[in-house]
């Protein structure tokens, strides 16, 4: 990581718009995971980097001490989720493990606890985990294909490597759920694809699965439609098609989905809605 920096923060447990979620920890700020699609480019304003968004990461090492004092104030139970504008488990947690100390400082409290993550590093904590009566652990996958992983979100670990984590934290009985997040037109919305993917999670022992479409940021959009040009010209008029009527798009993908899921006894959930 060429830029890497230490920094304490003042809140750790802040309060999420996101629904479903009250609070989110976040203990880095930016991700080495270089996914194109990220919404969370936007953290990069309130950072003071310049550099690209994937190529700095900010360590927030007084996350844990900050953390418990925080949630000695909390009034009433509520739900927290690791890793909203950054992946809690990416590669430098490896190293200064914030989000394991923040997890055990979770422990006492009677709170609910939710981690999305595309790191397999997650079940090193297994033995925290497991002592958080409510918890659950997703992992985002977007695509099995190699070739595409390497253009879309080239610091990630291989698909592989998650489903195998879901399996073993499944065998915990910690519960686990996967995010096909976003959907990529061509690349991961035929009825083929879908149906590795679900099969894939059902196998591994996810208890549902959940699909998301692409947010077309002005930002995000462009650098996406710069790659698809680039690496897969193929594709273009798939992502056009999707940009010039997204309301039939997700019409037609939430009814393959649905389909799909039934067939293979899996159960799908929608973050997205159509017009």
């Amino acid at each position: 990581m060429k830029y890497l920096k230490t920094i304490e923060c003042r809140s750790i447990l802040n309060k999420s718009g996101i629904p479903g979620i009250d609070y989110a920890i976040n203990p880095y700020i930016g991700c080495t995971h270089k996914c194109q699609y990220c919404y969370a480019v936007f953290m990069k304003r309130f950072s003071g980097h310049t550099e690209p968004w994937g190529d700095f990461v900010d360590i927030k090492t007084n996350a844990p001490v900050v953390l418990e004092r925080q949630l000695t104030r909390l009034k009433r139970r509520s739900h927290i989720n690791f890793g909203t504008v950054c992946d809690a488990y990416q590669p430098i947690e490896r190293k200064y493990k914030i989000t394991r100390e923040c997890l055990s400082k979770l422990i006492p409290y009677n709170h609910s606890v939710s981690i999305l993550t595309k790191s397999p590093l997650v079940t090193r904590d297994i033995d925290l985990l497991r002592r958080i009566d409510d918890i659950e652990v997703g992992f985002t996958i977007t695509t099995l294909d190699p070739k595409v992983r390497k253009v879309f979100e080239p610091g990630t670990s291989p698909p592989r490597q998650r489903f195998r984590a879901i399996k073993i934290l499944s065998q915990y009985k910690i519960h686990t759920w996967v995010f096909v997040a976003p959907v990529l037109p061509y690349f991961t919305d035929s009825e083929y694809m879908i149906t590795q993917i679900i099969k894939k999670a059902r196998n591994a022992g996810a208890r549902y699965i959940m699909f998301d479409t692409l947010n077309p940021y002005p930002k995000v959009w462009k650098n996406l439609k710069r790659l698809v040009k680039k690496h897969f010209p193929e594709a273009i008029e798939h992502f056009r098609s999707f940009q010039n009527d997204a309301d039939h798009y997700c019409n037609r993908l939430r009814r393959k989905i649905t389909d799909i899921g039934f067939q293979n006894m899996m159960s799908c959930k929608f973050a997205f809605g159509c017009g």
